[in-house]
């Protein structure tokens, strides 16, 4: 009866040490932090990964994401400076950088948490678009718009532990009562600037082409004078030739006979032509030697 009492006893305690031992492991994964609470304070916050230990039974533990999280907001309207209602539908990236904090702020509670961002998100976004026209706000959204949220919404989030990492815009559109109005304005706004575009592009190409047609008349007035001048020496330098060649009595002679000849020549054209001249003809007195 006495072993039995003692085996019972032995299991006992050593279950209770399996029991005891297992509770003081405390196993933190590399996406979370583990935080060790006494009597429902925080005692100390274990942020790396691996195996520690606690007080079983007296310590309890309680864990927080340490991944980056996303917040949905809800969407909603927001008015520019020019007066114009807009739909915003956005998000936030956000994460938890200081675990005590945030459980000591927001007792440890992720729905706090996106509360807090939600109002401070949704302020920012309100404040931005409300200093913004409606065509600078739907022009910034390759990343100004963003950048300027995240400049308003600064360290805010800091006293609860927590950062918000970006803010995007999801979609970020007109209210469908006043859309088609909306767009048929922006369009014929882009039409007037395109026809001013137009205007200064004709303007500017005739100023072009009245250059280039004054270069051009130039250029042809100096090419002519130039080809007279030229013509003009080449002529007297015929003429000099002429004088030197023909300046015997001789050589004018032989000259008058070969142009009587090229006349003769021209003068008979075709085929069974006869050329009569008068017995007193220039070219009748060259032909019979007189």
């Amino acid at each position: 009866m006495v072993k039995i009492i003692k085996k019972t006893v032995l299991t006992i305690f050593l279950l209770c040490l399996i029991v005891g031992g297992l509770g003081a492991m405390v196993v933190t994964q590399e996406n979370e932090y583990k935080l060790i609470r006494q009597f429902g304070r925080v005692e100390r916050v274990v942020s790396q990964a691996g195996l520690s230990f606690k007080i079983p039974f007296i310590q309890t533990t309680d864990t927080l994401p340490r991944e980056i999280l996303i917040y949905d907001l809800m969407p909603s309207d927001v008015i520019t400076a020019d007066k114009k209602t807009m739909l915003c539908d956005s998000y936030a990236l956000w994460k938890i950088t200081d675990p005590l904090k945030f459980s000591q702020t927001l007792n440890g509670s992720i729905a706090n948490a996106e509360r807090r961002i939600d109002t401070a998100v949704y302020n920012a976004i309100k404040n931005v678009i409300s200093s913004m026209n409606q065509n600078d706000v739907i022009s910034g959204r390759d990343g100004e718009l963003s950048e300027a949220i995240m400049a308003h919404i600064g360290s805010n989030m800091d006293q609860y532990g927590l950062q918000v990492l970006a803010v995007e815009t999801k979609q970020l559109d007109l209210p469908a009562d006043n859309k088609a109005a909306v767009y048929e304005r922006m369009i014929s706004e882009r039409d007037k600037i395109a026809a001013t575009y137009t205007a200064e592009g004709q303007a500017e190409a005739k100023v072009i082409q009245n250059t280039t047609d004054r270069e051009i008349a130039i250029q042809v007035s100096d090419a002519q004078a130039k080809a007279a001048a030229i013509l003009a020496e080449g002529e007297a330098e015929y003429m000099q030739i002429l004088a030197e060649a023909y300046g015997s009595p001789e050589k004018a002679e032989f000259y008058a006979f070969i142009r009587a000849l090229e006349s003769a020549k021209a003068s008979l054209t075709g085929t069974n032509n006869t050329l009569i001249l008068s017995p007193d003809s220039p070219i009748a007195k060259i032909f019979m030697g007189q």
